[in-house]
């Protein structure tokens, strides 16, 4: 089975950016996106042939959200997590399948001058609780744009970015939580050494000169790790200051 996951900082953008033919070049099973920044239906004449379709959107219009691209029918699905604090921005998707749980997360971003950072805090407990309680029924595979660096070999410059957004000790810490909830980072479990980034930002030609961050990830439970195939970052494709990343697995 293969999975992408892809922040395309706006699908309306990313679709004039050659979005579609890497969606159907890569022939994923399950594409997961977010920060569509749009409402359903909002695009039109948007059909991904051969896909269901499953969106979350934020109540802000042109802000966060999420959606999910999927050959395969799920069971059921699940829009948020249960809590309005957290589901009015779009930013969770669950699609139950009859042997896993798939997770698409779009983790809030911690902000300039952390204004975010406590309210983010109680994110990372709360997700984590439902991604524990989740891996109690069946396996998990969760992905997205989580919006931290959990190491200094997932950014090129960590000791001037050590007390930024998105590699603070706090968001940091997290990260080492969930994993010891017997979470597995796909990516670097299949590479312990290598780097390689899926965000650049667009200031001072980043991405150009591979001034980048790892902050998108498929994590899954660590019980089917042995199935993990393969696990890698398309960072050859352009449309967003985001690159996908892909899971290959069998289950």
């Amino acid at each position: 089975m293969k999975l992408i996951s892809w922040n395309v900082n706006g699908l309306r953008a990313a679709l004039t950016k050659g979005f579609e033919e890497f969606f159907y070049e890569v022939d994923a099973d399950i594409f997961c996106i977010q920060e569509t920044k749009m409402q359903e239906g909002q695009i039109e004449n948007f059909e991904l042939k051969g896909y269901r379709e499953y969106w979350n959107s934020a109540i802000k219009k042109g802000y966060s959200g999420t959606a999910v691209f999927t050959k395969i029918k799920p069971k059921s699905v699940k829009y948020g997590i249960g809590k309005k604090e957290h589901d009015e921005e779009g930013r969770v998707i669950t699609l139950e399948f009859e042997k896993f749980y798939l997770v698409n997360i779009y983790t809030p971003n911690s902000k300039r001058e952390l204004e975010r950072l406590d309210y983010r805090m109680i994110w990372e407990d709360e997700i984590r609780t439902y991604l524990i309680n989740l891996s109690k029924e069946k396996a998990v595979i969760m992905c997205g744009d989580l919006n931290v660096a959990h190491e200094e070999i997932d950014l090129k410059n960590p000791k001037t970015n050590r007390h930024n957004a998105g590699f603070t000790d706090e968001e940091r810490n997290k990260m080492t939580e969930l994993l010891n909830s017997k979470f597995i980072d796909t990516y670097r479990y299949m590479n312990p050494t290598k780097i390689e980034y899926s965000w650049w930002s667009y200031m001072g030609q980043a991405r150009n000169k591979n001034i980048g961050w790892r902050i998108d990830y498929f994590i899954v439970s660590d019980n089917i790790k042995q199935r993990i195939k393969n696990a890698s970052i398309h960072t050859n494709i352009y449309g967003s200051d985001h690159c996908p990343v892909e899971l290959d697995i069998e289950i």
